[in-house]
């Protein structure tokens, strides 16, 4: 897996929304947040972008990657940690803890329509596909997401200089 950095940002679940389900107790649709000991350990963690690890405590819950509304704004099954953690640190990295998963990269436009959509058998091959796609003026962002289960499994964008921010 290539470690030098990409031309664009790899945005996890934002912090400041998992603080505030944490605090909460309930996720965004009202599913209690119900921690769990993760005994086999492998279940990929949206927070920081790597799979649990044996005995860790996560919680699943109901989340829509999208901000607004629309024919698009689904809601899925996400694992986090159950207690804060130190999130994704190297957001210009894909993420070496998701590089062996199987992925489909669904890139949307400005209007937040899907315009593309492919299969990923890797990391190495996200990276090209990526960095393929997000060099068209067309693609806003896109989203990684797990090719067996359809799970949502992060955002990416162009780096800040070239196009938008964050869109948490």
């Amino acid at each position: 897996m290539p470690t030098t950095t990409t031309p664009f940002v790899v945005v996890p679940l934002p912090a400041s929304q998992l603080d505030r389900i944490r605090g909460a107790g309930v996720d965004d649709f009202d599913n209690p947040l119900s921690p769990t000991i993760d005994e086999t350990g492998g279940s990929p963690l949206r927070c920081c972008l790597r799979d649990s690890s044996p005995g860790e405590r996560i919680a699943l819950i109901a989340y829509r990657p999208f901000p607004w509304s629309g024919p698009y704004a689904e809601v899925g099954p996400v694992f986090i940690h159950a207690e804060a953690c130190d999130g994704y640190g190297e957001p210009h990295r894909y993420p070496e803890g998701f590089a062996h998963r199987r992925q489909l990269l669904r890139a949307y436009d400005h209007d937040r329509r899907i315009i593309e959509g492919l299969p990923i058998k890797d990391g190495a091959q996200a990276l090209r596909v990526l960095s393929w796609m997000l060099s068209r003026p067309e693609i806003d962002f896109v989203h990684s997401r797990n090719l067996e289960w359809g799970c949502y499994m992060f955002t990416v964008q162009r780096t800040p200089h070239e196009g938008p921010q964050d869109r948490s």
